[in-house]
């Protein structure tokens, strides 16, 4: 009997974590989309502008921001959502190039307008106090998917 109720609990552990065990992820097809630059400098003209208008200073583009930037929103488009997926990795590439001490970023989906992701970032209290906070430089990545869909990712650093 008590060989029968072992056998029975290791068979439903089994189940259980066979069940509940992760499918490997199959590898993204990452390709590099085009940059919607007029939306990009729109987006950050109106954040800048924000800011100013709070009396904090502008954000100047930084190019190693916005290379990270560019990456990421490909992977966004080819994961197809928006995500923080490898934030650590983009933060420490950054502030290895850059001597950065502190990076932040704001990403954006299904906004077909620059204004439209902006007024989303102003009504999330994390995002808006992203683009409030006490940072230097920045760099905005727009790009289209297949369908036409806009990802946005804002880079922030000081």
């Amino acid at each position: 009997m008590k060989m029968r109720m072992h056998l029975i609990v290791l068979s439903v552990f089994t189940c259980t974590w066979v069940s509940c065990s992760k499918e490997p992820e199959a590898p993204l097809n990452i390709v590099e989309s085009k940059n919607v630059t007029e939306v990009e400098q729109e987006l950050l003209n109106t954040v800048n502008n924000y800011r100013i208008s709070m009396g904090k200073n502008g954000l100047e583009f930084n190019s190693v921001a916005y290379q990270n930037a560019n990456i990421h929103t490909d992977y966004m488009i080819a994961k197809g959502a928006m995500s923080h997926d490898n934030f650590t990795a983009r933060a420490s590439n950054i502030s290895a190039e850059v001597a950065a001490e502190f990076v932040a970023e704001n990403v954006a989906k299904d906004y077909s307008t620059a204004t439209e992701a902006f007024k989303g970032w102003l009504k999330s209290a994390k995002h808006k106090r992203t683009m409030e906070d006490n940072f230097t430089h920045t760099a905005v990545s727009v790009k289209k998917d297949a369908e036409g869909k806009l990802y946005f990712t804002q880079i922030f650093y000081r």
